[in-house]
């Protein structure tokens, strides 16, 4: 199989497996080995103290990340976003007359505990409030029938007034109050289903846009074409600055602008709604649903996320499709398996679940801890992780239609869009596995290394989901003001298929050499790295220095050097790391906030890669993570470090906070860890 992206050469070669299996190796020539089959390296008579506490800390991490493993063998922690979940699925019940007393009082049992004291509600923890998370809370409150004048809502409406009201709320919102008529459809940006028709190579086709939003469009499409509105249950005029003129008219940008041009655009497209003809129409709005239709999961979701799920429902229940219909009713049953239930019978919405992310992650832990490498939850793991190998085209032919597919998605059920940053990962935890039949491993593990080399983009780096998804088109749509459209290469996401393929013994292979020269041209001038999926400087650059120094950069190597004195530059004075959201649109935020097991443990992974075991910083974070580590072996983390879309959407993946210390802890222990064959890597 030959890959076509942007000239580079074609597929991997595959390579023999090791004679020993696919285990991992340590740098450590030394060590005693427990009962339990983890192997722990003497240390050197200076750091005794600290090893000592990082062995103890090891161990109790390992017991307790093992008793989290499903019989099946998948690990999942929740996955934590906002209020937006639990509101959006209230009105989406509402809509389809099928909410329920019970599912509303247990969602609104959750919404009122994260509710602020100024009455606001936020995306993170201890972020500012967020006036549309705050709107659609407020509004799912009222269906769960708290009054306008009780004191935690007329603090928020209050709020709400202060800063503009639902005029200033952004385009998803005030398209869930528009359908009630609590907002007019003509003051919305319009997105017509016609859009479905635009050939791959147009501007603004539906490729153009990355998956999650894309899959969150064309549902869309017909829902503004439809414009339903649903008899509101109670009015909101207590949300507006004026009631009489709810949408204060606003100037246009100049014409010469490309604000300008968009909001031309969108008026063009406001009168093309009224003259539509009705044949396209409805031929396009058919489209569109055959379209969603098409990539509906096994398990009744689309995208394995939220958002695609509750569009799609009601742009198909829209479109004739009643409740009862299989594909409906199979959407409907998916909502309910991402609602998690807490012990005060409160309800919360997870916007998508991890279980791939988090098992090849846990897998890695484990193994980079000691655990040995045909440990019984290991290889249930490994087990596990070759079931759910995806080995069906997605959109993704769409861009590259010549490659073969074999790679993993993030979720349960995504056979439509595998990622780049999941499958790399895979690969790296497989590799950690003595797997009892290993040609059954070779062979995914070279389909998926041939996938991700081949989803390169022109410019030599890896998005997420889609090559060479850059349009600069869709983010600047009046419509598309909830967070990132497009998906366009990153750092974190290239640097572990560097990684990948260094451990696959590719380190000297042209498309990982492509990879390494555009992380060395991406990096800051501070020395960090950009973080795009996860919170955010110290993301990057503990993803980018264990990729560059597997690729065969050496410590010495200046942008090594530099991401070191960078990262020791901002640990805290309690010897952790973290990194507040607010650094995604504020510098003085770069690299600074309160300290987090997942935050601390990056930064020790990249010292670490760097050289620099014996340094202060890394004993420093170290003794931290052992220090702050309960007496189950877990750690407490409220703050979210994971990314969805920088800022816009936040992520507190509740398994974080376990894995990456434990890794940390164990390449402290044991060393970098060799994985496969490390070839012409070496």
């Amino acid at each position: 199989m030959t890959a076509t992206t942007g000239g580079s050469t074609g597929a991997l070669e595959p390579h023999a497996p090791s004679a020993t299996g696919t285990a991992t190796g340590t740098t450590t020539a030394t060590g005693t080995t427990t009962t339990t089959g983890i192997t722990t390296a003497a240390p050197a008579p200076a750091a005794r103290g600290t090893a000592d506490l990082a062995a103890r800390a090891a161990q109790r991490s390992i017991e307790h990340l093992l008793s989290r493993q499903d019989a099946q063998g998948w690990w999942k922690g929740d996955l934590e976003t906002n209020v937006t979940m639990d509101a959006e699925d209230l009105l989406l019940r509402q809509f389809l007359d099928v909410r329920d007393e019970e599912t509303t009082r247990a969602a609104a049992l959750h919404i009122r505990g994260q509710q602020r004291d100024d009455g606001t509600w936020a995306t993170f923890y201890g972020g500012p409030g967020e006036l549309s998370a705050t709107i659609e809370a407020y509004v799912a409150l009222r269906l769960a029938g708290d009054r306008p004048d009780e004191p935690h809502m007329a603090r928020a409406a209050a709020w709400i007034r202060e800063r503009g009201g639902i005029a200033a709320a952004r385009v998803f919102t005030r398209i869930w109050l528009a359908l009630f008529g609590w907002w007019k459809w003509d003051d919305l940006p319009q997105m017509p289903p016609e859009l479905i028709f635009l050939p791959k190579w147009f501007p603004l086709n539906i490729y153009d846009f990355g998956c999650w939003a894309r899959q969150t469009i064309v549902p869309l499409t017909v829902v503004s074409a439809k414009r339903p509105v649903r008899p509101a249950p109670f009015p909101l005029d207590e949300l507006h600055t004026d009631v009489r003129v709810p949408n204060p008219p606003k100037p246009l940008a100049p014409a010469n602008t490309w604000e300008g041009a968009f909001q031309r655009l969108d008026k063009a497209l406001h009168a093309y709604h009224r003259v539509a003809p009705r044949r396209l129409r409805r031929a396009a709005m058919n489209s569109a649903a055959r379209w969603i239709i098409e990539r509906q999961e096994n398990d009744g979701c689309w995208g394995g996320i939220q958002p695609p799920a509750v569009y799609s429902l009601i742009a198909l229940h829209l479109l004739g499709y009643d409740l009862e219909h299989p594909v409906m009713r199979a959407g409907l049953e998916s909502l309910d398996r991402f609602a998690v239930r807490r012990a005060d019978g409160a309800r919360m919405i997870e916007a998508c679940q991890s279980p791939v992310w988090d098992t090849c992650l846990a897998v890695i832990a484990l193994a980079d801890a000691g655990v040995r490498p045909d440990h019984p939850a290991l290889v249930r793991a490994a087990d596990w992780m070759l079931g759910e190998e995806i080995v069906r085209p997605g959109d993704w032919a769409v861009r590259r239609p010549g490659l073969a597919p074999g790679g993993w998605a993030f979720e349960f059920h995504n056979d439509n869009y595998p990622d780049i940053d999941d499958t790399a990962e895979v690969i790296l935890a497989l590799r950690r596995v003595r797997h009892p039949h290993p040609e059954q491993v070779e062979a995914a593990v070279r389909r998926g290394a041939n996938w991700t080399a081949g989803m390169q983009s022109r410019d030599g780096a890896w998005g997420a989901f889609d090559a060479d998804n850059t349009s600069p088109f869709p983010n600047r749509l009046p419509f598309c003001d909830f967070g990132e459209v497009i998906d366009p290469p990153s750092a974190d996401v290239t640097a572990h298929v560097v990684e990948m393929l260094a451990h696959e013994g590719k380190a000297h292979h042209p498309r990982t050499r492509r990879g390494v020269a555009w992380l060395l041209a991406e990096q800051e001038a501070c020395g960090a790295w950009f973080g795009r999926w996860g919170v955010n400087y110290v993301y990057g650059t503990g993803s980018v220095v264990p990729a560059l120094t597997a690729a065969g950069l050496p410590t010495s190597h200046p942008a090594i050097r530099r991401a070191v004195a960078w990262l020791e530059s901002v640990q805290n004075a309690d010897g952790g790391w973290g990194e507040d959201l607010r650094s995604y649109r504020e510098r003085e935020w770069i690299g600074h906030g309160a300290s987090t097991a997942s935050q601390t443990a990056w930064a020790l992974l990249a010292l670490l890669a760097g050289g620099e075991r014996e340094s202060g910083a890394v004993e420093r974070g170290v003794r931290w993570l052992a220090e702050t580590q309960r007496e189950d072996g877990s750690w407490d983390e409220p703050f979210f470090t994971g990314t969805g879309f920088p800022w816009d959407f936040s992520i507190n993946y509740h398994l974080y906070r376990q894995v990456f210390p434990l890794t940390a802890l164990g390449r402290y222990l044991h060393g970098e860890p060799v994985v496969g064959r490390l070839g012409e890597g070496a």
